[in-house]
């Protein structure tokens, strides 16, 4: 039954393309070497618009791309190092990172409000300098070892306002 379908659907599109072909035949030669050339030409445009430029662009951008996963992936690859580091580090007493979080605070001056909320401490910046914000970052994180559980922060003029909500680490337990 499949052949006759077949035959049939070819005896249809031979029907249908019967005007073309006699049409192409009653045009000169010249008009046909004509047809043929923009065809081609509209073949090639094709080919290189959907397989040729595609393929050369993502050759020419892989190199630049390869450079910036790498990048993350080394930056990836030491805060993961750093987080292993401080996991390891003995835990610190919750009075002694109260202590060490108050004194790199105060180092701030007036531009830091420190206050404490239970186990949280909210502390409001005012216009802190980026270089004194991440110093003091660098210092609460390694010698208090508290958490940011929230940061709301901005940059005015030329340093950050806003909050930041801490947690100071636990007591350490018996075992």
């Amino acid at each position: 039954m499949k052949p006759l379908l077949t035959l049939s659907r070819s005896a249809a599109l031979q029907a249908q393309l019967a005007p073309l072909q006699q049409r192409w035949q009653a045009l000169a030669p010249r008009e046909r070497l004509g047809a043929t050339l923009g065809l081609g030409l509209l073949l090639v445009f094709l080919v290189w618009s959907v397989a040729v430029q595609p393929a050369l662009k993502t050759l020419r951008t892989a190199p630049a791309q390869q450079a910036t996963l790498d990048a993350q992936l080394a930056q990836m690859q030491r805060l993961a190092a750093e987080a292993s580091e401080l996991r390891a580090l003995p835990p610190v007493d919750p009075m002694q990172a109260d202590a060490a979080l108050q004194s790199a605070t105060e180092r701030l001056g007036a531009t830091a409000r420190l206050q404490r909320s239970g186990e949280r401490v909210n502390i409001t910046f005012t216009g802190v300098e980026p270089a004194a914000m991440m110093a003091w970052l660098a210092e609460v994180r390694a010698a208090a070892r508290v958490r940011v559980v929230e940061a709301q922060l901005s940059r005015v003029g030329a340093g950050y306002s806003g909050s930041l909500v801490l947690t100071l680490p636990s007591p350490p337990t018996q075992r």
